[in-house]
């Protein structure tokens, strides 16, 4: 072999060390890009793509939530009025922040809870501090029903249209200008014939 002939071995060897430096780039491309996005104002990280939206509810069943009846697929595929489904837990401090939110919100939508991973009597005791908005609740204590929802953790909510259609989600606590800005006129035209 010449010394102008680049050995197998070493071709291998630039290889490898150039993809740990390709892999570094991409990585820093995207973080530029998400930085820029704040910049703009346009990378919101509570802003999650929900693949579920337009579509059927996932089927599940929750048990009772003292002092509330539970419900499954079945109740909210026969909605024929828009509901509010919120997950929500004792431990969860953003929900806690959510939840006189969701009090102003009682009397203009129906709102049904899931207690997320909670304990029944915390979650019982919560609302009881805190108040309830729910006029049903079911219990997800083992968070296999957030599962068949996608959610990434609470408080989650997802707007069920007539026909158990979801609607709208966020992934965010709600706030007075979510509920005036997107969440009410969106109920408002789900209402209209």
């Amino acid at each position: 072999m010449s010394n102008s002939e680049t050995p197998p071995n070493a071709s291998r060897r630039r290889l490898l060390m150039a993809l740990p430096l390709a892999g570094a780039g991409v990585v820093g491309v995207a973080f530029w890009k998400m930085l820029s996005g704040m910049e703009h104002g346009s990378f919101n990280p509570h802003d999650i793509n929900a693949p579920v939206l337009n579509r059927p509810v996932p089927d599940f069943t929750l048990p009772d939530q003292p002092p509330m009846q539970g419900f499954n697929t079945q109740d909210l595929r026969n909605l024929t009025q828009p509901v509010l489904v919120n997950f929500f837990a004792s431990w969860c401090i953003p929900c806690l922040a959510e939840m006189p939110t969701l009090m102003t919100l009682k009397d203009k939508l129906t709102m049904w809870g899931i207690a997320y991973k909670d304990r029944p009597e915390n979650a019982e005791n919560f609302l009881k501090h805190s108040g309830n908005p729910f006029s049903r609740l079911g219990s997800d204590h083992e968070g296999r029903v957030g599962i068949e929802w996608g959610i990434s953790g609470v408080p989650e909510t997802f707007l069920i249209g007539p026909g158990g259609v979801i609607r709208w989600h966020t992934a965010a606590p709600l706030t007075d200008d979510i509920l005036s800005q997107t969440l009410l006129p969106l109920v408002e035209k789900l209402k209209a014939p």
